[in-house]
């Protein structure tokens, strides 16, 4: 894919996950773009805490997701272990991608990963692409291509598309906390999209009841403080408010956000 493509295809991936009010559709919709973006065949994504025994592994496309969910505990033990991006990331600071032929060398091909890999995926080749702000290992994703190893080009675009996963990954976890703040006594969704709000100013909306700063809100979204400024506009805009307090206020009212607790 050319490198004009490639932007082309991350900004529609970027509108459409900015636009998308269902967090567990955000990672399939990321995983898809990031295998054509990097070459790949199939993605992996475990965004938890990456071991053997614990946390939740998506895939895409579907027939990848069909083929994991064959996989007995054993084996997916040994996908969640993540070799040999656990250790590779473990014993550096940087997140820059990389595939497991360079992380692990000639012990590559023969180890069980790869084996285990070659069986249920028909795979010969993997590329960690974590997070660029994780702190765990190898929280991200995985890419896998038969044939040929990924090329230079392949990581730099991995790398490209390393802070739309970041910030796809913050806005999906706001969702599912403003999802969880608001219970199970209605339907957020619903009254978020009466109010004609976006999935992105409902996040907005969420941090400024935290009582954040447009500068801490940037940094926690991963954009601009002009940019936060124009989503505030907007949100005081759509509520009828003039102010952070009366936004905050009649935004608890509507049920938008969870209102506080008794002291």
């Amino acid at each position: 894919m050319g490198l004009d493509k490639a932007y082309e295809r991350m900004t529609a991936v970027a509108v459409a996950a900015l636009h998308e009010r269902e967090p567990a559709r955000l990672w399939p919709m990321l995983a898809g773009a990031l295998a054509d973006l990097c070459g790949g065949e199939a993605v992996v994504h475990k965004l938890d805490d990456w071991s053997a025994h614990a946390g939740t592994i998506g895939a895409a496309p579907d027939a990848a997701a069909a083929e994991l969910q064959r996989l007995g505990p054993a084996d997916l033990a040994l996908l969640r272990a993540g070799y040999p991006f656990a250790r590779h990331y473990a014993n550096r600071a940087d997140r820059l991608p990389v595939t497991a032929r360079r992380a692990a060398g000639r012990r590559w091909p023969g180890s069980p990963t790869a084996r285990l890999l070659g069986e249920a995926l028909d795979v010969d080749h993997v590329l960690g692409v974590p997070l660029a702000d994780s702190t765990t290992p190898v929280t991200g994703c995985l890419v896998y291509r038969a044939g040929t190893d990924f090329t230079d080009d392949h990581l730099a675009m991995a790398e490209r598309a390393q802070p739309l996963l970041a910030a796809v990954e913050r806005q999906r976890r706001l969702l599912e906390e403003w999802r969880r703040g608001l219970g199970p006594g209605g339907a957020p969704d619903e009254r978020a999209a009466d109010c004609a709000l976006t999935p992105r100013e409902t996040t907005v909306l969420l941090l400024l009841t935290d009582a954040l700063t447009a500068d801490a809100i940037g940094r926690r979204l991963g954009i601009s403080v002009r940019t936060v400024h124009k989503h505030v506009e907007n949100i005081y805009r759509k509520l009828g408010t003039r102010d952070r307090l009366g936004t905050v206020l009649r935004a608890q009212r509507l049920g938008l956000v969870p209102s506080p607790g008794p002291l």
